[in-house]
């Protein structure tokens, strides 16, 4: 079965940002799920009149020769199929093995609206990352007062020595230095979303220029931020063109850049520690089960765009015409603004398009048996390092692109979030916390089970947990303890 494009992307305009550039400007897209995107493609469409969507929607699906186009391909590699077998290391390529192919919709398939799903907090998604790290359990702790101490925004107002005051007198596990909140609170500023726990504006932006690609551009644009950032919000231009020695059309790239951060990067998540909340949320992707075969279907709803033939033909006109006057200088440079802009847009477009795919076909394939059967004890180990192998990309994309995606099955609609745990050697969390629940559900109430009690359980069903382990996993399912679970 060839895969169908559906709304595809125009990529034939070259794009005059190197490929370092197109990173850094790709970032901030990849975080944004299906409805975010909608919104940022009609924003591009109203303020670029170089940029225009393709006008007959009667050619979607049509090749220049006019022949229907059966197997294009959202993949860097032009590949048509993903047929990734079973889900073993040493798939054999056996042509009875179950497979999986991926598609994507057309306008006129069924369309996905909102719906209501269960979101973790900042402090959930934080702490996950955390526990992947190779921290120490006092380290750990630390980070969870980290943590607990940013705002809705996702900045930290509390210094460290105050969160080591809270911790040594409060907790009274350990006793912690302001030295070992900073060693901590490094590790935890360099968790997604970029400029977690800044501690102002400034903090927030340099943080997240700092974790793009190193190019000319996000090293002046550091520079601007780290030395001028009180004459930029003051918009002394000038003084700032002088001191950097720029003219004012490199000043507004900067400045662009600058606006691209997201200047509260904990904003998108629910407030709280613990609790999850019910949000609206529109599918990203579709997984489709017949038997053992997966169809996977990014659920692409942007219109195929294009640059306009009428600033195309003006692109063309001023790139054989010397400038007589600064009028017309003025204007050749706002055209060839316009157009590379569009142009850099919708490579843009189709690169965010190449990485959610992939990412999400490594996720299937590591997640196979689970989406085959939607039971949640199939669920594997995986972390982000996991699937950034498979997908061929670095961890950071991994972690944007996956970031408030969510995929519909035919067993309910999950963040791909869900589908990421530490693991314990070959179980994965999710079947550990599962085994942990039904022990938990069937204790007898008046004589509930302690956690060395449910720890010594758990380790004669073959999982090798601690106590420790047992007590955070019982956080996690908001599990009380054990006396304030007995009942007369």
């Amino acid at each position: 079965m060839a895969e169908k494009q559906g709304q595809g992307l125009e990529t034939t305009i070259k794009t005059g940002l190197r490929t370092s550039q197109l990173n850094v400007d790709l970032a901030p897209l990849l975080k944004m799920n299906e409805s975010e995107i909608e919104e940022r493609v009609r924003g591009e469409l109203d303020s670029n009149p170089a940029l225009e969507p393709k006008a007959d929607p009667d050619d979607e699906g049509s090749t220049p020769g006019g022949e229907k186009d059966e197997g294009s391909t959202p993949d860097d590699e032009g590949e048509s199929d993903f047929d990734f077998g079973n889900n073993d290391d040493d798939d054999n390529g056996d042509d009875t093995a179950p497979n999986y192919r991926a598609s994507n919709h057309s306008a006129d398939d069924e369309y996905y609206g909102p719906t209501a799903v269960e979101e973790p907090t900042l402090s959930d998604y934080l702490m996950q990352q955390v526990r992947e790290r190779d921290i120490s359990p006092e380290q750990e702790i630390i980070a969870q007062y980290i943590v607990g101490s940013l705002d809705d925004n996702g900045f930290l107002q509390r210094s460290p020595s105050a969160i080591a005051d809270d911790i040594t007198f409060s907790d009274g596990r350990i006793e912690v230095e302001p030295a070992d909140v900073e060693a901590v609170l490094k590790i935890v500023r360099q968790l997604d979303p970029p400029g977690i726990a800044a501690t102002d504006l400034r903090d927030c932006i340099l943080l997240q220029l700092r974790r793009m690609p190193v190019t000319d551009l996000v090293e002046e644009t550091i520079e601007l931020v780290d030395k001028y950032f009180d004459l930029l919000g003051k918009k002394h231009y000038d003084k700032i063109c002088a001191s950097m020695n720029i003219d004012e059309h490199r000043l507004r790239q900067l400045i662009e850049l600058v606006r691209s951060v997201n200047p509260k990067p904990g904003s998108g998540f629910s407030g709280g520690t613990s609790e999850t909340v019910r949000q609206q949320i529109t599918p990203d992707y579709e997984v489709d089960v017949d038997g053992d075969k997966l169809t996977l279907t990014l659920l692409n709803r942007i219109p195929e765009l294009q640059i306009s033939e009428s600033y195309t033909r003006l692109y063309n006109e001023y790139n054989n015409t010397k400038a007589t006057s600064r009028a017309q200088r003025d204007t050749m440079t706002d055209i060839h603004d316009k157009y590379n802009r569009a142009s850099n847009f919708i490579t843009l477009l189709h690169m965010r398009q190449q990485r959610l795919f992939k990412t999400m076909a490594a996720i299937v394939k590591r997640q196979h048996d689970f989406f085959v059967t939607g039971d949640e004890s199939q669920l594997k180990p995986m972390v982000l390092k996991d699937v950034a192998h498979d997908a061929g990309y670095d961890v950071s994309t991994i972690s944007r692109t996956t970031q408030g995606k969510y995929v519909t099955t035919p067993w309910g609609v999950y963040p791909l979030k869900h589908f990421f745990s530490e693991g314990l050697g070959e179980v994965s969390t999710h079947t550990v916390l599962q085994a942990l629940k039904k022990l938990v559900d069937d204790e007898d109430k008046s004589h509930p089970l302690s956690d060395d009690a449910l720890c010594e359980l758990l380790n004669k069903q073959g999982y090798d947990v601690k106590r420790r382990t047992v007590a955070k996993y019982r956080d996690r399912l908001g599990i009380a303890v054990a006396r304030l679970r007995k009942t007369i």
